[in-house]
C-alpha cells in the first residue's frame, strides 16, 4: 500500500435556490438541499448548516477510528456518535463573531477494551481537522466522554 498524501485539498459549491432560505450544494458530482433554521425565518425542512458541521465531525470520528483501529490491530466491531450542541446568541464569548456555547461528542464503541476505545478517541481527536477546528473555536473545547458496549 503506497503512503497517501499529506496534502488534502476539498472543493465545494453552494447556491441560493428558488425558496428563500434553501441552499443548493454540491461536492464533486454529490449535491445536497441545505435549509437555514427557522429562527432565521427559513424552511427549517432540510438539514441545516449547523447539523451538517456537526455530521461532518461525528462521520470523520467514525471514518478515522476504523482506520486507527484497522492500522494498529485493534479489534473494532462497531462505532457510533452523537452530537450535542448549543449556541446561545446573548452569551457570545467574542462580540465579533458567533461561536457554539457548547459542543458534547460522546462515542460508543463495541469490540475494544477500555484502553484501546481511549487511543481510538484520542487519536480521531488529534487527526480529524474538522474536530480540531471545532475544538479551538468552542469555548472550553469540546466535551468528549465514551463508553465500551
Amino acid at each position: 500500500m503506497s503512503e497517501p498524501s499529506a496534502v488534502r485539498r476539498y472543493a465545494v459549491q453552494a447556491a441560493t435556490a428558488p425558496v428563500f432560505g434553501r441552499v443548493l450544494a454540491s461536492a464533486r458530482h454529490h449535491h445536497l438541499v441545505v435549509d437555514g433554521p427557522v429562527q432565521n425565518g427559513c424552511p427549517g425542512e432540510a438539514v441545516t448548516p449547523a447539523e451538517l458541521l456537526f455530521m461532518a465531525v461525528a462521520t470523520c470520528g467514525v471514518e478515522l477510528m476504523q482506520v486507527i483501529a484497522r492500522d494498529g490491530g485493534i479489534p473494532l466491531e462497531r462505532v457510533a456518535i452523537t452530537i450535542d450542541a448549543f449556541v446561545d446568541r446573548e452569551r457570545q464569548p467574542r462580540t465579533d463573531r458567533t461561536h457554539f456555547n457548547e459542543v458534547r461528542l460522546h462515542a460508543t464503541l463495541q469490540g475494544p477494551t477500555r484502553e484501546q476505545a481511549r487511543e481510538l478517541v484520542e487519536g480521531f481527536q488529534r487527526r480529524c481537522p474538522i474536530y480540531g477546528t471545532v475544538a479551538t473555536a468552542t469555548p472550553g473545547g469540546v466535551i468528549v466522554d465514551f463508553d465500551v458496549a
